[in-house]
Protein backbone atom coordinates (compact mmCIF):
# COMPACT_ATOMS: atom_id res chain seq x y z
CA UNK A 1 0.00 0.00 0.00
CA UNK A 2 2.59 2.24 0.96
CA UNK A 3 4.85 1.73 -1.75
CA UNK A 4 1.68 2.53 -4.59
CA UNK A 5 1.44 5.68 -2.77
CA UNK A 6 4.77 6.66 -3.04
CA UNK A 7 4.59 5.69 -7.19
CA UNK A 8 1.66 8.24 -7.62
CA UNK A 9 3.60 10.60 -6.08
CA UNK A 10 6.50 10.30 -7.93
CA UNK A 11 4.35 10.48 -11.02
CA UNK A 12 2.79 13.90 -9.92
CA UNK A 13 6.00 15.45 -9.36
CA UNK A 14 7.37 14.30 -12.97
CA UNK A 15 3.78 15.77 -14.58
CA UNK A 16 4.26 18.88 -12.45
CA UNK A 17 7.99 19.40 -13.56
CA UNK A 18 7.13 18.51 -16.95
CA UNK A 19 4.54 21.14 -17.36
CA UNK A 20 7.04 23.85 -15.75
CA UNK A 21 9.48 23.08 -18.37
CA UNK A 22 6.53 23.36 -21.30
CA UNK A 23 5.80 26.76 -19.85
CA UNK A 24 9.12 28.15 -19.30
CA UNK A 25 10.10 27.21 -23.11
CA UNK A 26 7.09 28.21 -24.10
CA UNK A 27 7.83 32.16 -21.97
CA UNK A 28 11.60 32.18 -23.04
CA UNK A 29 10.09 31.65 -26.71
CA UNK A 30 8.10 34.84 -26.79
CA UNK A 31 9.36 37.74 -28.34
CA UNK A 32 10.63 39.95 -25.98
CA UNK A 33 8.18 43.20 -25.80
CA UNK A 34 10.17 46.55 -27.60
CA UNK A 35 8.93 49.93 -26.28
CA UNK A 36 9.04 52.71 -28.95
CA UNK A 37 10.61 56.36 -28.05
CA UNK A 38 9.82 59.65 -29.11
CA UNK A 39 11.74 62.63 -28.83
CA UNK A 40 10.18 66.37 -27.46
CA UNK A 41 9.95 69.09 -30.04
CA UNK A 42 9.44 72.38 -30.30
CA UNK A 43 5.55 73.45 -30.41
CA UNK A 44 3.59 76.22 -30.27
CA UNK A 45 0.26 75.25 -28.04
CA UNK A 46 -2.95 77.13 -28.27
CA UNK A 47 -5.22 76.18 -26.04
CA UNK A 48 -8.98 77.26 -27.10
CA UNK A 49 -12.92 76.64 -26.45
CA UNK A 50 -14.72 76.62 -29.82
CA UNK A 51 -18.12 78.45 -30.56
CA UNK A 52 -20.87 78.09 -33.02
CA UNK A 53 -22.76 80.96 -34.33
CA UNK A 54 -22.92 83.56 -37.79
CA UNK A 55 -21.58 86.89 -38.79
CA UNK A 56 -24.06 89.98 -38.97
CA UNK A 57 -23.78 93.40 -38.76
CA UNK A 58 -22.94 95.18 -35.90
CA UNK A 59 -25.99 97.81 -36.49
CA UNK A 60 -28.86 96.67 -38.62
CA UNK A 61 -32.10 98.92 -38.81
CA UNK A 62 -35.39 97.90 -40.12
CA UNK A 63 -37.18 100.49 -42.04
CA UNK A 64 -40.94 100.64 -41.17
CA UNK A 65 -43.63 102.99 -42.32
CA UNK A 66 -45.25 105.64 -40.31
CA UNK A 67 -49.37 104.60 -42.61
CA UNK A 68 -50.96 102.35 -43.38
CA UNK A 69 -51.30 101.03 -47.16
CA UNK A 70 -50.04 98.96 -49.71
CA UNK A 71 -46.91 99.13 -51.32
CA UNK A 72 -47.32 101.23 -54.71
CA UNK A 73 -43.67 101.41 -55.86
CA UNK A 74 -39.96 99.90 -54.43
CA UNK A 75 -37.02 101.21 -55.43
CA UNK A 76 -34.17 99.63 -54.29
CA UNK A 77 -33.18 95.68 -53.81
CA UNK A 78 -30.81 93.68 -51.53
CA UNK A 79 -27.01 94.62 -52.44
CA UNK A 80 -27.69 98.03 -52.89
CA UNK A 81 -25.83 101.15 -51.47
CA UNK A 82 -27.93 103.66 -49.79
CA UNK A 83 -27.24 107.50 -47.96
CA UNK A 84 -29.46 108.59 -45.26
CA UNK A 85 -32.34 110.27 -46.94
CA UNK A 86 -32.55 107.89 -49.96
CA UNK A 87 -36.03 106.60 -51.25
CA UNK A 88 -36.55 102.85 -50.86
CA UNK A 89 -40.19 102.47 -51.82
CA UNK A 90 -43.75 104.39 -52.40
CA UNK A 91 -47.07 104.02 -50.60
CA UNK A 92 -50.34 104.35 -51.21
CA UNK A 93 -53.01 104.99 -48.66
CA UNK A 94 -55.90 103.21 -48.38
CA UNK A 95 -58.02 105.01 -46.14
CA UNK A 96 -59.45 104.05 -42.90
CA UNK A 97 -63.75 105.14 -43.66
CA UNK A 98 -64.07 106.30 -39.77
CA UNK A 99 -61.29 108.37 -39.80
CA UNK A 100 -62.22 109.93 -43.45
CA UNK A 101 -65.39 110.23 -42.27
CA UNK A 102 -64.53 111.95 -38.91
CA UNK A 103 -62.02 114.23 -40.97
CA UNK A 104 -65.09 115.15 -43.50
CA UNK A 105 -66.89 115.87 -40.89
CA UNK A 106 -64.41 118.16 -39.09
CA UNK A 107 -64.37 120.12 -42.45
CA UNK A 108 -67.91 120.51 -42.06
CA UNK A 109 -67.48 122.02 -38.38
CA UNK A 110 -65.20 124.44 -39.12
CA UNK A 111 -66.90 125.90 -42.43
CA UNK A 112 -70.05 126.37 -40.51
CA UNK A 113 -67.85 128.39 -37.94
CA UNK A 114 -65.62 130.11 -40.80
CA UNK A 115 -69.39 131.34 -41.75
CA UNK A 116 -70.40 132.47 -38.70
CA UNK A 117 -67.25 134.30 -37.81
CA UNK A 118 -67.29 136.21 -41.79
CA UNK A 119 -71.09 137.24 -40.68
CA UNK A 120 -69.76 138.34 -37.14
CA UNK A 121 -66.99 140.62 -39.05
CA UNK A 122 -68.79 141.62 -41.82
CA UNK A 123 -71.54 142.99 -38.85
CA UNK A 124 -68.97 144.65 -36.80
CA UNK A 125 -67.10 146.48 -39.41
CA UNK A 126 -70.48 147.97 -40.83
CA UNK A 127 -70.97 149.14 -36.95
CA UNK A 128 -67.37 150.72 -36.90
CA UNK A 129 -67.72 152.43 -39.81
CA UNK A 130 -70.67 154.23 -38.16
CA UNK A 131 -69.22 154.96 -35.45
CA UNK A 132 -70.64 152.11 -33.00
CA UNK A 133 -68.15 150.67 -32.03
CA UNK A 134 -64.19 151.22 -31.08
CA UNK A 135 -61.39 150.06 -33.27
CA UNK A 136 -60.99 146.99 -30.58
CA UNK A 137 -63.96 145.48 -30.98
CA UNK A 138 -63.67 145.72 -34.94
CA UNK A 139 -60.01 143.44 -34.26
CA UNK A 140 -61.61 141.41 -31.77
CA UNK A 141 -63.66 140.11 -34.63
CA UNK A 142 -60.86 140.26 -36.82
CA UNK A 143 -58.99 137.69 -35.15
CA UNK A 144 -61.74 135.26 -34.28
CA UNK A 145 -62.57 135.47 -37.95
CA UNK A 146 -59.18 134.79 -39.29
CA UNK A 147 -58.93 131.68 -36.51
CA UNK A 148 -61.66 130.19 -38.65
CA UNK A 149 -59.75 130.04 -42.16
CA UNK A 150 -57.17 128.46 -40.25
CA UNK A 151 -59.39 126.12 -38.49
CA UNK A 152 -60.95 125.68 -41.74
CA UNK A 153 -57.81 125.14 -43.70
CA UNK A 154 -56.14 122.80 -41.23
CA UNK A 155 -59.34 120.75 -41.45
CA UNK A 156 -59.07 120.34 -45.37
CA UNK A 157 -55.43 119.40 -45.25
CA UNK A 158 -56.18 116.43 -42.46
CA UNK A 159 -58.58 115.39 -44.61
CA UNK A 160 -56.34 115.01 -47.37
CA UNK A 161 -53.65 113.75 -45.25
CA UNK A 162 -56.19 110.50 -43.92
CA UNK A 163 -57.48 110.40 -47.63
CA UNK A 164 -54.13 110.35 -49.44
CA UNK A 165 -51.09 109.99 -47.22
CA UNK A 166 -50.25 113.66 -48.04
CA UNK A 167 -51.22 117.20 -48.66
CA UNK A 168 -50.52 120.33 -50.79
CA UNK A 169 -47.22 121.80 -49.91
CA UNK A 170 -45.96 118.75 -47.73
CA UNK A 171 -45.17 116.55 -50.76
CA UNK A 172 -40.96 116.52 -49.63
CA UNK A 173 -42.57 115.08 -45.93
CA UNK A 174 -45.04 112.97 -47.11
CA UNK A 175 -45.82 109.44 -44.97
CA UNK A 176 -46.24 107.97 -48.55
CA UNK A 177 -42.60 107.55 -49.23
CA UNK A 178 -40.48 106.05 -47.24
CA UNK A 179 -36.64 106.78 -46.95
CA UNK A 180 -33.78 105.03 -45.41
CA UNK A 181 -32.66 106.53 -42.37
CA UNK A 182 -29.20 105.44 -42.02
CA UNK A 183 -26.20 104.85 -44.89
CA UNK A 184 -25.23 101.36 -45.90
CA UNK A 185 -25.90 98.45 -47.66
CA UNK A 186 -29.97 96.82 -48.03
CA UNK A 187 -29.41 93.21 -46.76
CA UNK A 188 -33.05 92.81 -47.88
CA UNK A 189 -36.40 93.91 -49.17
CA UNK A 190 -39.39 91.44 -47.58
CA UNK A 191 -41.82 93.18 -49.44
CA UNK A 192 -43.48 93.13 -52.86
CA UNK A 193 -45.67 95.90 -54.94
CA UNK A 194 -49.09 95.63 -54.19
CA UNK A 195 -48.27 93.76 -50.70
CA UNK A 196 -50.03 95.90 -47.71
CA UNK A 197 -48.46 97.09 -45.00
CA UNK A 198 -49.32 98.25 -41.32
CA UNK A 199 -47.37 101.82 -39.66
CA UNK A 200 -44.94 101.56 -36.74
CA UNK A 201 -46.61 102.89 -33.68
CA UNK A 202 -47.09 102.47 -29.55
CA UNK A 203 -49.30 99.17 -30.25
CA UNK A 204 -47.28 97.19 -33.36
CA UNK A 205 -44.24 97.44 -34.31
CA UNK A 206 -45.21 97.51 -38.07
CA UNK A 207 -44.26 95.75 -41.07
CA UNK A 208 -40.88 95.85 -42.68
CA UNK A 209 -40.22 97.33 -45.74
CA UNK A 210 -36.22 97.20 -45.70
CA UNK A 211 -33.33 96.24 -43.62
CA UNK A 212 -30.57 98.40 -44.01
CA UNK A 213 -26.85 97.58 -42.53
CA UNK A 214 -23.16 98.91 -42.61
CA UNK A 215 -21.38 95.74 -43.89
CA UNK A 216 -18.01 97.23 -43.35
CA UNK A 217 -18.92 96.75 -39.82
CA UNK A 218 -19.43 92.87 -38.91
CA UNK A 219 -19.52 91.08 -35.87
CA UNK A 220 -19.47 87.49 -34.39
CA UNK A 221 -22.78 86.39 -32.72
CA UNK A 222 -22.33 82.71 -31.30
CA UNK A 223 -23.34 80.68 -28.32
CA UNK A 224 -20.69 78.81 -25.89
CA UNK A 225 -21.42 75.84 -23.57
CA UNK A 226 -22.06 76.44 -19.89
CA UNK A 227 -18.74 74.12 -18.87
CA UNK A 228 -16.78 76.48 -21.12
CA UNK A 229 -18.66 79.73 -20.33
CA UNK A 230 -16.37 80.03 -17.03
CA UNK A 231 -13.08 79.66 -18.76
CA UNK A 232 -13.85 82.97 -21.14
CA UNK A 233 -13.92 86.70 -20.25
CA UNK A 234 -14.43 89.51 -22.45
CA UNK A 235 -11.35 91.05 -24.62
CA UNK A 236 -10.14 87.53 -25.71
CA UNK A 237 -8.76 87.00 -28.73
CA UNK A 238 -10.79 85.09 -31.48
CA UNK A 239 -10.07 83.37 -34.61
CA UNK A 240 -13.54 83.48 -36.76
CA UNK A 241 -13.55 80.96 -39.71
CA UNK A 242 -16.57 81.05 -42.18
CA UNK A 243 -17.52 77.88 -43.65
CA UNK A 244 -18.51 79.71 -47.39
CA UNK A 245 -15.06 81.39 -47.09
CA UNK A 246 -12.36 78.74 -47.47
CA UNK A 247 -8.53 79.47 -45.73
CA UNK A 248 -9.46 82.52 -44.48
CA UNK A 249 -9.29 83.22 -40.70
CA UNK A 250 -10.29 86.55 -39.62
CA UNK A 251 -9.26 88.25 -36.01
CA UNK A 252 -11.67 89.76 -33.29
CA UNK A 253 -12.12 90.64 -29.76
CA UNK A 254 -14.89 89.18 -27.42
CA UNK A 255 -16.47 92.35 -26.72
CA UNK A 256 -19.77 90.40 -25.17
CA UNK A 257 -20.76 87.70 -22.73
CA UNK A 258 -24.20 87.35 -21.90
CA UNK A 259 -24.86 87.10 -17.83
CA UNK A 260 -27.90 84.64 -18.20
CA UNK A 261 -27.87 81.60 -20.31
CA UNK A 262 -31.02 80.04 -22.30
CA UNK A 263 -31.61 76.62 -22.32
CA UNK A 264 -31.41 74.79 -25.67
CA UNK A 265 -32.01 71.17 -26.23
CA UNK A 266 -30.72 70.43 -22.57
CA UNK A 267 -28.32 72.26 -22.12
CA UNK A 268 -27.62 75.75 -21.14
CA UNK A 269 -25.69 78.27 -23.66
CA UNK A 270 -24.78 81.51 -23.33
CA UNK A 271 -24.52 84.42 -26.46
CA UNK A 272 -21.53 85.79 -27.27
CA UNK A 273 -20.55 88.47 -29.66
CA UNK A 274 -17.15 89.51 -31.13
CA UNK A 275 -16.29 92.17 -33.31
CA UNK A 276 -14.50 91.23 -36.32
CA UNK A 277 -11.10 92.44 -38.33
CA UNK A 278 -11.61 92.33 -42.43
CA UNK A 279 -9.93 93.27 -45.30
CA UNK A 280 -11.47 95.81 -46.92
CA UNK A 281 -11.20 93.28 -50.27
CA UNK A 282 -13.31 90.86 -48.84
CA UNK A 283 -16.54 90.52 -48.83
CA UNK A 284 -18.67 89.01 -45.73
CA UNK A 285 -22.13 87.83 -46.73
CA UNK A 286 -24.20 88.58 -43.06
CA UNK A 287 -25.56 85.46 -42.20
CA UNK A 288 -23.30 83.57 -43.00
CA UNK A 289 -22.67 80.39 -40.11
CA UNK A 290 -18.91 80.17 -38.61
CA UNK A 291 -17.25 79.21 -35.83
CA UNK A 292 -14.95 81.10 -33.55
CA UNK A 293 -11.72 79.60 -31.45
CA UNK A 294 -11.44 81.82 -28.27
CA UNK A 295 -7.90 82.02 -27.31
CA UNK A 296 -7.93 80.81 -23.69
CA UNK A 297 -4.46 80.45 -23.41
CA UNK A 298 -1.14 80.34 -25.97
CA UNK A 299 2.74 79.33 -25.90
CA UNK A 300 4.93 79.92 -28.42
CA UNK A 301 8.16 77.91 -29.29
CA UNK A 302 8.09 75.96 -26.03
CA UNK A 303 9.21 72.06 -25.23
CA UNK A 304 6.47 69.57 -25.58
CA UNK A 305 5.34 66.19 -25.84
CA UNK A 306 2.50 64.31 -27.01
CA UNK A 307 -0.40 63.82 -23.93
CA UNK A 308 0.21 60.03 -25.05
CA UNK A 309 3.47 59.92 -23.45
CA UNK A 310 2.70 61.35 -19.94
CA UNK A 311 1.58 58.81 -17.44
CA UNK A 312 0.58 59.37 -13.91
CA UNK A 313 1.58 58.17 -10.48
CA UNK A 314 -1.29 56.14 -9.13
CA UNK A 315 -0.80 57.78 -6.16
CA UNK A 316 0.04 60.80 -5.87
CA UNK A 317 -1.31 61.49 -9.30
CA UNK A 318 1.40 63.51 -10.36
CA UNK A 319 2.73 63.35 -14.11
CA UNK A 320 5.96 61.56 -15.39
CA UNK A 321 7.70 60.24 -18.05
CA UNK A 322 9.98 57.07 -18.57
CA UNK A 323 13.40 58.32 -20.12
CA UNK A 324 16.01 55.80 -22.53
CA UNK A 325 19.09 55.14 -20.50
CA UNK A 326 20.19 52.45 -22.72
CA UNK A 327 18.95 49.77 -24.78
CA UNK A 328 15.24 49.06 -23.66
CA UNK A 329 15.86 50.33 -20.30
CA UNK A 330 13.96 53.32 -18.67
CA UNK A 331 13.99 55.48 -15.76
CA UNK A 332 11.45 57.47 -14.31
CA UNK A 333 11.37 61.46 -14.22
CA UNK A 334 8.34 63.80 -12.69
CA UNK A 335 7.93 66.42 -15.15
CA UNK A 336 5.89 70.06 -14.36
CA UNK A 337 3.51 70.46 -17.21
CA UNK A 338 2.32 73.31 -18.69
CA UNK A 339 -0.37 74.06 -20.80
CA UNK A 340 -2.43 71.30 -23.35
CA UNK A 341 -4.45 71.78 -26.88
CA UNK A 342 -5.40 68.01 -26.12
CA UNK A 343 -2.70 66.96 -28.62
CA UNK A 344 0.77 68.48 -27.09
CA UNK A 345 1.48 69.80 -23.71
CA UNK A 346 4.06 71.87 -22.07
CA UNK A 347 6.52 70.44 -20.70
CA UNK A 348 8.29 72.89 -18.27
CA UNK A 349 10.98 70.62 -16.75
CA UNK A 350 11.69 67.50 -16.35
CA UNK A 351 13.30 66.45 -19.54
CA UNK A 352 15.96 67.77 -22.47
CA UNK A 353 15.52 67.83 -25.60
CA UNK A 354 17.53 65.21 -26.70
CA UNK A 355 16.00 62.18 -24.42
CA UNK A 356 14.10 59.56 -26.02
CA UNK A 357 10.77 59.14 -24.18
CA UNK A 358 9.35 55.80 -24.01
CA UNK A 359 5.86 55.61 -25.51
CA UNK A 360 4.06 53.36 -22.75
CA UNK A 361 0.57 52.83 -24.19
CA UNK A 362 1.21 51.78 -27.60
CA UNK A 363 -1.16 48.49 -28.53
CA UNK A 364 0.38 45.50 -29.90
CA UNK A 365 -0.64 44.94 -33.23
CA UNK A 366 -1.38 41.24 -32.13
CA UNK A 367 -3.65 42.59 -29.50
CA UNK A 368 -5.47 44.61 -31.29
CA UNK A 369 -6.21 42.15 -33.70
CA UNK A 370 -7.42 40.27 -31.25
Amino acid sequence: MKKSITVIILILIVVAFGFSMVYLYQKNAEDPIVYETEKPSTQTIIKKAVATGSILPLEEVLIKPNISGVIEEIYVEGGDYVKTGDLLAKIRVVPNLNALNDARNDIDEAKINLDDQKRNFDRQKSLFDKGVISQVDLERAQVSFDQAKQAYQAANKRYDIVKTGTTRGLSSAANTLIRTTVTGMVLEVPVEVGNQVIESNNFNEGTTIAAVADVEKMIFEGKVDESEVGKIKENLPLEITVGALEDQIFDAILDYIAPKGNEENGAIQFEIKGTLTKADSIFIRAGLSANASIILDRADSVLALKEALIQFDPETKKPFVEVATGEQQFERRDVVLGISDGIYVEVKSGVQTDDDIKVWNEIEADEFDG
